[in-house]
Order: structure tokens, then C-alpha cells, then sequence
């Protein structure tokens, strides 16, 4: 059956209100029912591309038959992030209010480029940002921008330190140079990929980009990084960043940031905290000795959509200084003048992007219907669960813990007697259970060795879910 529009102009406002209701009433099953889905989508490659057409319709169709779409076709494909045993990389999860913000923020369509073509992002999101960040407990002094995720935030932050070292590369640009020194950016040796391909985007290569030697907690050694400053500049080279993370992607161990800071400030080098996963728990007071030091970066990315229940995408940069991101990025075009421009702020001067959207609202509206109890309650729970995870391993001689568990990921083994391969073994277990699409686990190399990682996220998780992965995790022992 096909729609034959007797008018221009959009959807009749009867059928908008008619299908509206639907489609809440599904989101709605959708939440509640989420455990009778597999946790991973169980199609194979291209098995939507292949039940598709080929080309687009010619005639508009029926909106009631592109919303049965959605459940024979769209659904088999879906990976279930919010599923409460969706347990591997990091686990996400989007709250039924932060939905809400992304249905009004799509509706209103808003490009936060000019205050003036966007006054209620601009400002609301200087709002909601000082509200988070009075929540984490950093000073006043730092103040916010809003991007996708944490690889455009920290690849943002690494062009205002290449824009600090006074190269004058914003005019002239790096290539066809003779005068440029090797610029050097260092990170942990667990630090996450977005880094290397920030430097590749920001044409510094690979080679800019030095992974420095961790402890037996997987935390960066600050006497080694200074110890490589020491002699990257002795060659010649200009150290212009270093970025430790609290949580890193592997094990979210805490790199020592104070330490790394009295580094920075010896050598006049920008400090950028990458906290993009663990940094909504600086809002948890007996959580916040991890974070010391912090006060001094001169950036921090946090991503309230990883751990702090707002719907993809949102990466928040804090800078002690915003205004030398725009220094960095700010370019005017005639078009985008007005008269107000020295009085008011424009989120098009501190990025890459012209045009915003307007993530602020589900944010605001996470932060008000739960509020800071509400969040750290939340919060709380999941690091109990994944310490109690930690201890049903800890108390196994059929287990062992491959790293410590500071927030909610643990990494862990399978090392019953006589095993063999033990790489060989934790691969095909993480694999059957992935398979089975009754949970979701992923992995990482420590020390050479496999090791399984589970983390808790959820804002759905119960201790029922944990307990349903570990009864997984021991039935496919040998």
C-alpha cells in the first residue's frame, strides 16, 4: 500500500500525533523487553543490504508500513547496547529521559553555529556544562564545549597545544616547511587508537605520538615520560602534549596525573586528562582521590554519553583556558558576521564544525530527573557490581583477575589446571558466549596474555545479570 499525498508540506499534524503515540508505546515494549532480544544482532554480513531494494521508491509509501520495517527488518540487525548484558568495550547506556531531549533537540533542528541562530543551545550549554562540572569538583577557571565523541575533543585539544608552541602552523602549515622541529605528543602505551589518528589527522604522523612504559597496574611511569622529554628534546624535538588517561580503554587503570603535572609545568607542556569513560565518576565524593591533579590540566574530556545515561553522541572538553581553542579554530567568514559578535559567545569558533546540534537538552534533561544523588546512587551500583564480579573470581582457583578494578571493568582469565593454551581457551569462551547472544564480552592483550573484559553500565543491570554471565563463564570450562 502506498501514500498518495493530496497536499504538500509535511506529514498531516493527525498522522504525526497518531504515529507519535506508536512509536513511544514501542520505545516503551522496547525497554521493557529488551532481555528477549540476543544481546548481539545474529544476521549475518549483508543480510539487510540483501532484503532491501536496490534503488528508492518512486511513490511515498505508508508511514504504518515503514514502522513494520523498523520491527521485521531494522530489529534482527540491531546490537542491543542498552541490554543489561551488553557487557563488552565500554558499556553505554541511554536513559528514557535522554531520549526525550533527543526527540525535542531533532524537532527544533538547531545549527548552534551563531548565538543568534541558536540562543537556547549556546546558553544552555554553558549551563549544563558548569553544572557538571561543579559536580566533578574541577575549578571554576574551566569551562566547556560539547563535540561527538571524545576522538574530535582530544583531537581539538592536541591543535590548541600545537597552536600553544607558537609554530605559526595555524597560517603556514606544516608541509613544505624546513623549520619545523619533530612535535611529540606522549600518552600510556594503553592509551586509546582515537590518539594515534588525531596525530594522523593533525599531520603529525605516528611518529609524533611516544607511548611511554607502564607499571604492573598498567599505569603510566611518570619518571619514564620525563626521562623521554628529557631526550626527545636533547634531539631536537618539541614536546607539545601529554595525555594521561584515568580509565584507560584496556583495564581503566589511572594514570598519575598530579605527577604527569608537575612534568607539564617543569617542561611547559599542555596536560589533556583523557577521563572520557571514568570521568563521570568524579561526581562520586570517595571517588575523587583519582582524579587529583586534574585541577591543573590545561583540558579534560569527559563523555556524559558513556557513563552518565544521555544518549550518543556527547563529549564534553573542558579547557582552563577556552580561548586558546579559538585561538586554534576561529575563523570568521563574511556571511557569519553580526553585530553582537564581541559580546556573545559562537560555538562555531572553537571547532572544526560550522553547524552544532543542539546536545545540550538531553543532557540538562538527564541531569534534572535524576539529579546528583540520583546519578551517584546509579554510578555506586555499578562499581559494586563489577567488584562483586571481581570477587567471584578472585575466590575461584578456576579464575584469576588480570588487572585491578578501580570503576566497573574487570579483566579477567580462565586458568583451570591442565588447560593448555589459555589464549586459545579465554578466545573460545568469549566467542561462545558472544555467539549465544546471551551476553556480550569483549577482550584486550595483557602482557601478551588474553584476557576477557565485563563491564557494568547499564542503567537496566541487576546483580541477576552478572551472576547469569558467570554461570555462562563456567559452564564452558574444560
Amino acid at each position: 500500500m502506498t501514500n498518495k499525498p493530496d497536499r504538500l508540506g509535511d506529514m498531516p499534524t493527525e498522522e504525526f500525533r497518531r504515529f507519535g503515540y506508536q512509536i513511544i508505546d514501542q520505545l516503551a515494549d522496547y525497554f521493557d523487553e529488551m532481555e528477549r532480544y540476543p544481546v548481539l544482532s545474529q544476521v549475518e554480513p549483508d543480510w539487510l543490504k540483501n532484503n532491501l531494494p536496490a534503488s528508492a521508491p518512486e511513490s511515498g509509501e505508508d508511514f504504518g508500513e515503514i514502522l513494520g520495517d523498523v520491527d521485521r527488518l531494522i530489529m534482527p540487525a540491531v546490537t542491543h547496547w542498552n541490554h543489561p548484558n551488553f557487557h563488552g568495550l565500554f558499556s553505554t547506556s541511554t536513559s528514557s529521559v535522554g531520549v526525550f531531549g533527543e526527540m525535542f533537540a531533532a524537532a527544533f533542528d538547531m545549527k548552534a553555529m551563531l548565538w543568534r541562530t541558536s540562543p537556547a543551545s549556546t546558553e544552555l550549554e554553558d549551563v549544563v556544562l558548569d553544572w557538571l562540572r561543579q559536580m566533578m569538583a574541577l575549578p571554576a577557571h574551566f569551562e566547556g564545549i560539547i563535540y561527538d565523541t571524545a576522538s574530535v575533543s582530544t583531537m581539538h585539544a592536541i591543535a590548541a597545544a600545537r597552536e600553544r608552541a607558537g609554530l605559526h602552523i595555524r597560517e603556514q602549515g606544516m608541509s613544505g616547511r624546513d623549520d619545523l622541529p619533530l612535535l611529540r605528543v606522549y600518552a600510556s602505551q594503553h592509551v586509546h587508537s582515537s590518539i594515534d589518528k588525531a596525530c594522523i589527522t593533525l599531520g603529525l604522523g605516528t611518529r609524533s605520538l611516544r607511548k611511554i612504559e607502564c607499571n604492573e597496574r598498567f599505569e603510566v611511569i611518570p619518571e619514564k615520560l620525563a626521562l623521554a622529554i628529557e631526550e626527545d628534546i636533547a634531539a631536537g624535538y618539541r614536546p607539545i602534549c601529554v595525555i594521561p588517561t584515568i580509565g584507560t580503554t584496556s583495564t581503566s587503570s589511572v594514570d598519575p596525573v598530579d605527577a604527569i603535572a608537575d612534568i607539564c609545568e617543569k617542561y611547559g607542556i599542555w596536560l589533556h586528562v583523557d577521563t572520557a569513560y571514568a570521568g563521570s565518576t568524579a561526581i562520586i565524593p570517595e571517588f575523587q582521590h583519582h582524579f587529583k591533579g586534574c585541577e591543573r590540566a590545561d583540558s579534560i574530556v569527559v563523555n556524559p554519553h558513556k557513563w552518565l545515561f544521555t544518549p550518543f553522541d556527547l563529549s564534553v572538553l573542558y579547557c582552563k583556558d577556552l580561548s586558546e581553542l579559538k585561538g586554534a579554530f576561529s575563523l570568521v567568514a563574511e556571511y557569519l558576521k553580526t553585530s553582537d559578535e564581541q559580546s556573545v559567545k559562537n560555538g562555531m569558533d572553537y571547532g572544526i564544525q560550522l553547524g552544532r546540534r543542539f546536545r545540550a537538552l538531553k543532557l540538562w534533561f538527564v541531569i534534572r530527573y535524576f539529579g546528583r544523588e540520583g546519578l551517584i546512587a546509579r554510578l555506586r551500583e555499578h562499581c559494586r557490581l563489577a567488584r562483586l564480579f571481581a570477587s567471584w573470581v578472585e575466590e575461584s582457583s578456576d579464575w584469576e583477575l588480570m588487572a585491578p578494578v578501580p570503576f566497573a571493568l574487570v579483566c579477567f582469565r580462565a586458568c583451570p589446571a591442565g588447560a593448555g593454551d589459555l589464549n586459545a581457551l579465554n578466545e573460545k569462551i568469549m566467542n561462545d558466549i558472544n555467539a549465544s547472544g546471551d551476553a556480550y564480552l569483549s577482550h584486550t592483550k595483557l602482557n601478551d596474555n588474553f584476557a576477557m573484559r565485563l563491564s557494568v553500565g547499564s542503567i537496566r543491570v541487576e546483580e541477576r545479570h552478572l551472576r547469569k554471565v558467570w554461570d555462562h563463564l563456567n559452564e564452558r570450562l574444560p
